[in-house]
């Protein structure tokens, strides 16, 4: 049996796709809309927050997924570990752009309206919540002439009848206005991160104690997040690095980080020197520098014979496990040589203060190395074929091991056979020192250890909205003020004819903070007939109050 079918009539009509757009537009510009889509950033904020980040910390990341498989891989795809950087966020930025600025349109023009348009007379003022009436001398255009003047020293906006008998006044226009402008600011911060982060970069540069590093893309180490836009130029400034020093406490915590760096312009020429420290970053060529991390660079020389194969300081890295003090750890570097036949790498691991090291040792408890004291290293050397060149990274698969041994600051040794040639002192164990080489004995790779120097890592960052982000921030700030310490406020005063005098009429009430207006209104009234009476508002006559 089939069901009877409906007129065509009674159908709801299709809409159209104006009339399917105007109804997506209504829903985009209502508050509530605006409020879900700030719920929403409020929460991705919030993980953003909470799971480690791709662009600020890439090793925490590796190390999450590493041991939440599952979560980790499900989270990868959703973009939870670039949160700012997926494309969901930026759809809920740009979502809720649109949903304020077309909130903000509307009540910005009926704002404009307002302050143009006069108060409005009213015409029964004792329907209002507040009211007085009292007596007072003079006629109607006096009595009210006098209220507009006192109406206008207490910051109100004032309009007289066409009679001159009445005055209508209103103030609190600052708590629209104040609303208005925390919204349009909000909008602004809004496109400021938008464009600083989708045209800015933020990269990484390590720099060693005497070194000279400029701002180019092939300079930076690791990653360097770009935004979306980015043209990819760089400043090409310079940042040389005069000097690191660093403070702890006596139990190994950190102070402070400071890194001493002479500026230098796209040519190259020096302009100023400044202080690169933790939570005081320096501005210059358009990027800020910030203080993000250090370490210890060892100058080391290898020669093969009369050939130099290498001379110049090598950054040390760490490998420090959870619940470690990465203090107390031995720092790790390499040094690979592709032009040996075989090739050669020699693994470095640093002490650079082996005293609290063998203290450490002998009690039992780790102890932190915060300074250079006796700095040592044991190497290992690898032959076979190089299949990495990273210098942060071994690959031993092809490779065996030949020799290994121990280089102090100021010793030779030889790195082929792990005997010292000479600069051990003879005070220390062999256990320390190695076995020396015979007298005679020609290096055939000679290691040298003659300088142990610092290096500083640096966050370099290019957003040329942050003047316009502070801007912003301060109009929020001024805005909110103006609108929670401000409130709108209504007041009408008219003037009647009486046989001896006039009855002055008051009448008014507050939008907002009405406890105020309680306060304010017999202050206010008080004042109306000390200037029309020119007598103490004790004194005055009143026929009718609420």
């Amino acid at each position: 049996m089939s069901l009877p079918v409906p007129p065509a009539s009674s159908r709801p009509p299709r809409l159209t796709l104006r009339q399917s757009f105007a109804v997506a537009w209504r829903t985009l510009r209502s508050m509530r809309t605006a409020l879900v889509l700030l719920f929403l950033l409020a929460t991705a904020s919030a993980v953003g927050t909470l799971l480690p980040q791709i662009p600020s910390s890439p090793e925490r990341v590796a190390s999450y997924r590493a041991t939440h498989r599952g979560l980790g891989a499900f989270f990868s795809r959703a973009g939870f570990f670039d949160v700012f950087g997926s494309w969901w966020f930026v759809l809920i930025l740009s979502l809720l752009f649109v949903s304020l600025v077309a909130c903000l349109i509307p009540r910005s023009r009926a704002m404009i309206r307002s302050i143009r348009q006069h108060p409005i007379q009213a015409r029964e003022l004792d329907a209002f919540p507040h009211y007085r009436e009292f007596v007072v001398p003079g006629a109607p255009a006096e009595a009210a002439a006098t209220a507009r003047t006192v109406l206008r020293r207490h910051r109100y906006r004032v309009a007289m009848s066409d009679d001159g008998r009445a005055v209508a006044a209103e103030k609190g226009a600052l708590r629209e206005a104040g609303s208005l402008v925390f919204h349009w600011a909000f909008v602004l911060l809004l496109v400021t991160v938008i464009v600083g982060k989708g045209t800015g970069y933020v990269g990484h540069a390590t720099i060693v104690e005497g070194q000279t590093w400029t701002d180019a893309a092939f300079n930076y180490d690791g990653d360097i997040r770009t935004g979306r836009f980015s043209s990819g130029g760089h400043t090409g400034i310079g940042i040389h690095l005069l000097d690191f020093a660093d403070a702890f406490r006596q139990s190994g915590v950190p102070m402070d980080f400071t890194s001493t760096v002479e500026l230098l312009d796209p040519a190259g020429d020096p302009v100023r020197t400044d202080v690169v420290s933790i939570n005081h970053p320096v501005s210059f060529g358009g990027v800020r520098i910030f203080q993000y991390g250090f370490g210890w660079a060892p100058v080391v020389t290898i020669r093969d014979g009369d050939r130099l194969l290498y001379d110049g300081p090598i950054v040390m890295g760490q490998d420090a496990s959870a619940g470690e003090n990465p203090l107390a750890v031995p720092w790790i570097g390499f040094v690979k040589l592709p032009t040996l036949r075989p090739q050669v790498a020699i693994q470095l691991e640093l002490y650079p203060d082996s005293v609290a090291y063998v203290s450490g040792l002998l009690s039992g408890t780790p102890q932190p190395m915060t300074e250079a004291n006796a700095p040592f290293m044991r190497y290992a050397v690898w032959e076979g074929r190089l299949t990495d060149p990273s210098l942060t990274s071994l690959d031993t698969r092809f490779m065996h091991q030949t020799a290994t041994g121990g280089i102090g600051q100021g010793w030779t040794v030889d790195a082929s056979s792990g005997c010292v040639v000479s600069g051990a002192p003879r005070r220390l164990p062999q256990a320390v020192t190695g076995v020396g080489c015979p007298a005679g004995t020609v290096a055939k790779l000679a290691m040298t250890f003659p300088e142990l120097k610092r290096y500083s890592r640096l966050q370099i960052s290019r957003d040329t909205t942050v003047p316009f982000v502070l801007v912003a921030a301060i109009l929020i700030l001024a805005g909110l003020i103006a609108a929670m310490y401000s409130s709108r406020r209504k007041v009408w005063v008219r003037a009647e004819a009486r046989d001896d005098g006039s009855i002055l009429q008051v009448g008014g009430f507050a939008l907002q903070r009405k406890d105020r207006f309680e306060e304010a209104f017999p202050k206010l009234v008080d004042d109306l007939s000390a200037a029309a009476t020119r007598a103490p508002a004790e004194s005055r006559q009143e026929v009718g109050a609420r």
